[in-house]
């Protein structure tokens, strides 16, 4: 069954988000993005289903031919026994091998590295969207922002010229 944009409903993935890392895109020039799933123990799941994480201090390492997460903090479960789980152990993530490969040789290269972006749930699981980045220069970032800028204004300048206003 399709819907009014063609695209069918099976397609339409929800995605409900738990914690993003919105400075990542600022410190840093996304050159790819992955999805993957994380192996996490059973309190973690019910404190990601509160909607607790941050993921500012995280990271990705490439160990023994396995992608791990560093430094990502998912709180303890408040109503969790003895079987809580540690909020900032490493965390396995699930990537296929040609992934973990490309990965590996890109950061390998001076000046990549790899961090978490979101958190999110799609159909129940728990998934990770990682980027492959390039750090940006204090320079680079004070451009980025020049740039928001200017096309903020120009499009508010469009927007006054079509409703008939005066610049």
């Amino acid at each position: 069954m399709a819907n009014k944009s063609g695209a069918k409903k099976e397609d339409a993935v929800e995605r409900k988000i738990v914690a993003s890392n919105k400075k990542a895109r600022h410190d840093y020039h996304i050159e790819d993005t992955f999805e993957a799933g994380m192996v996490l123990q059973g309190t973690e799941v019910k404190s990601l289903r509160l909607g607790r994480a941050s993921l500012v201090d995280g990271f990705i390492d490439i160990d023994g031919g396995e992608a791990w997460l560093h430094g990502v903090h998912i709180p303890e479960y408040a109503q969790g026994t003895w079987t809580n789980h540690a909020a900032r152990r490493k965390r396995k993530l699930l990537l296929n091998r040609a992934e973990i490969d490309k990965i590996e040789r890109k950061v390998s290269e001076k000046g990549h590295t790899v961090i978490p972006l979101s958190l999110y749930f799609v159909k129940g699981r728990a998934k990770i969207e990682i980027g492959l980045a390039k750090g940006k220069k204090s320079w680079d970032k004070r451009h980025a922002i020049a740039e928001r800028t200017a096309d903020r204004e120009k499009e508010e300048a469009i927007g006054r010229r079509l409703k008939g206003m005066r610049d």
